[in-house]
Formats: C-alpha cells, structure tokens, sequence
C-alpha cells in the first residue's frame, strides 16, 4: 500500500467518527505510521494541523444540523464531542462568526470545511536536492519547552518564533553560544557555515498532542551546560534539505513549501522513511552573505508496507 492510499484511508477513519471519539492511534494504525509521523505528515502536506481539520469539519457537519429545528443545540453539542452547548456555542462562533441560534435562520452565512481527498499530481518537474549523511551519537543541549500540535505554543501560549524572539531579547541565546566552548564544527563535522545555536523538535514522546523543542548547540567536551537541557542524539543517518536547493536557488526561508515537498514527494519516491527521534533546523550563511537554513531528518531503509 501506497503513501497516497495509506493517508486517504486514514482521512476515511476520521470522516467515519466525526461523530465518535476519534482515536490518534487509530487514526496512526489505519496510516501504518506512528502518531507523531502521521501528524506531521498531515500538516505538512495539508498545511493544517490534525484537530483542526476534524475541528473544522465536525463544525461543517453541526452547522448543516442546526438547519434542522428539530435538533436541539446540546443534543448537536454532544454529538460532536462538546461536553455542554456553551463550549460548542463558543466553537462554533469562532468558526462561523455567528451563534448556533442565529444559524438556523435563513440568508445566514456559514462556512463550510469539505472532506479532504489526496490524489496524486503531477510533480517533479522542479528537482528536489538533499545529501544523506551517517553521524555517531552526539549530545546537544539547550533550553527546552513543549509545544502543542494544534497552535505550535506552549502552555503560557508563547509560540515558537516568540520564544526565539525572547532568548534574543534577554540575552539568553548569548548565554548558549557562551557556554558551547570549543570547535564544535570541527569536533561534530559540522560545515564552517552553520551558526552555533540551532533547533532540534521530538526527540522524545510527550504526549500524541504534543512534542518537545529545543533551542541548543552541540555539546562539546568542554560545554559549559549547567542548568540546560541535554539530549542523546542516536547514531543515525540523515537525510539533509536546504533551502538553498529549492529549485530555484532564492534561497528564501520558505520552510512550508520545502517541509510539504519532503513529505509529499521525496518521501514518497525514496527508498526511505522519516524515523521518529527528532529533527534538526540548522541555519547558517553562506560565504557571500546568503543566509539559509538546513532540515536534517533521522531516515530508516525501506518504506512502510
């Protein structure tokens, strides 16, 4: 089976219990990938988070419902996983910029979020580049936090580029590359281009809903890493993009466009899988002043079946 037929399988198992509680294992098994792949995948190559495409469209489904005035409000509630009507009115308002009640009358207007269907495209008229690389195990280390899924934030609500922005402006990210010490390029057999600190995500299961982020460096013999974060990188093999190589040598930071391309097309195509483990976003300049960025994913031989 097929990437292309794995996923529409797995987008059937959620449209067949929009109306039940729907299980992310469930949803991973019928895609015969891991959880935290298959979420990844998803938002990658449909460039919405998983709960909230089944948000979106247990909301569609409740607003053709409601046309109904003999469905009560709590009872279209409850069918769609809302524990009272006035956390599925909020929901529901959010989406639609109007309450359930007022839904029900004629010449309002709602949206309406349809089933998504993969089918395949004609692709690859623009080349993909990438390079594998074998490292040993290496330790990095860093400051750490947990982001959801859903709106890429932690707990506090602080999202990713705010949490980068913040170590920047407090002197926190002058901290780490202080407390690297030592010639990690050469030690690591990193490239002279890639800057010091750089961002390593799932490395380890917290949650189906959650993964874990860390802003680090590599650590050295001599890393200075006293109250940081270290983390075990596993010997592995790499598969390296860049968006340096994104077919027409812009170099821009466009990492949407070059993540969904990954997964719908090279690793389709590859002899390879994306590995859970983690995932580096490494930056660096290039000689003449041009800045870039590398994605570096953990890869297994051999597809799933």
């Amino acid at each position: 089976m097929d990437w292309l037929q794995r996923m529409n399988h797995a987008i059937d198992y959620i449209e067949d219990n929009l109306e039940n509680a729907i299980d992310y294992e469930g949803i991973a098994k019928v895609a015969v990938c891991s959880v935290y792949e298959f979420q990844r995948m998803f938002s990658f190559v449909l460039e919405v988070p998983l709960s909230e495409y089944i948000r979106r469209r247990r909301l569609t489904l409740a607003a053709f419902d409601l046309k109904s005035r003999n469905n009560k409000v709590i009872d279209i509630a409850i069918k769609y996983g809302y524990e009272s009507s006035e956390s599925f009115s909020r929901a529901f308002q959010q989406l639609h910029g109007v309450t359930p009640s007022m839904a029900r009358n004629a010449g309002i207007q709602l949206k309406a979020y349809p089933r998504i269907s993969l089918q395949m495209k004609l692709k690859g008229a623009v080349e993909m580049n990438y390079r594998i690389e074998k490292r040993d195990a290496f330790q990095v280390f860093g400051l750490e936090d947990e982001y959801s899924y859903d709106k890429i934030a932690n707990e506090q609500g602080v999202t990713i580029p705010e949490f980068w922005q913040t170590i920047c402006n407090n002197g926190e990210y002058d901290k780490l590359e202080q407390a690297l010490h030592g010639d990690w390029q050469q030690e690591g057999k990193f490239s002279r281009e890639l800057d010091s600190v750089f961002a390593y995500d799932a490395y380890t299961f917290t949650s189906n809903t959650t993964f874990p982020y860390l802003i680090g460096c590599y650590k050295t013999a001599n890393s200075q890493t006293e109250g940081y974060t270290i983390v075990d990188v596993p010997a592995s093999a790499w598969a390296v993009f860049s968006t340096l190589n994104d077919g027409n040598g812009s170099g821009s930071y466009d990492l949407c466009t070059l993540k969904n391309r990954i997964f719908s097309e090279w690793v389709q195509t590859s002899h390879f899988t994306i590995a859970a483990g983690g995932n580096f976003e490494m930056y660096g300049t290039t000689q003449d002043g041009h800045k870039y960025c590398e994605l570096w994913y953990r890869i297994e031989e051999g597809q799933s079946a």
